[in-house]
């Protein structure tokens, strides 16, 4: 005679460490090729004061439409690291912006043909015509194509050196 299945037993709680490392691998659902941890939209992963695990994330602009997506991504990583009870809160300070941006979110995003915008610090060019580096050619000969890109937070240019097309990340 069987009986109702049992529940599967939650795995043991991984440390936190290793669930901000998971957590920060979650690919983006808009840039699959960047993790939240290199896209920059992972604020902390750490265990509130009532115990319980917490992962803050800065969504990219108010409205993302990614949030329900990324909150559902990082339920499961919680769950998977043995953290069933664990919380994803979305905080909006400090705003996110383009700058938290990793290195090798940078090169992810050039490698798909996305533009990443300059780091806020970076300094001004001299404004002779030229525009953003063509992520297939490196041309400076670009300009703005459209306002609107894939994503909400894109817009796109045009090459005159090879004639692509491509979307920058715009500054937030």
């Amino acid at each position: 005679m069987s009986g109702p299945p049992h529940p599967e037993p939650s795995p043991a709680p991984l440390p936190v460490a290793e669930v901000a490392r998971q957590v920060g691998e979650v690919p983006d659902p808009e840039l699959p090729m960047i993790g939240l941890g290199d896209l920059g939209v992972v604020e902390s992963v750490a265990v509130a004061e009532d115990g319980i695990l917490e992962v803050a994330i800065l969504p990219t602009f108010l409205g993302c439409p990614a949030l329900p997506a990324i909150t559902a991504s990082v339920r499961e990583v919680l769950v998977r690291c043995g953290h069933p009870e664990g919380r994803v809160r979305h905080v909006l300070a400090p705003a996110w912006s383009s700058d938290r941006i990793s290195a090798r979110g940078r090169s992810a995003l050039a490698a798909h043909g996305i533009a990443p915008p300059a780091p806020s610090d970076a300094p001004e060019p001299v404004r002779l015509g030229l525009g953003t580096p063509c992520p297939y050619c490196g041309s400076l000969a670009t300009r703005p194509h459209s306002a609107f890109g894939p994503a909400r937070c894109q817009s796109m240019l045009h090459c005159a050196g090879c004639r692509e097309t491509f979307p920058l990340m715009t500054a937030m």
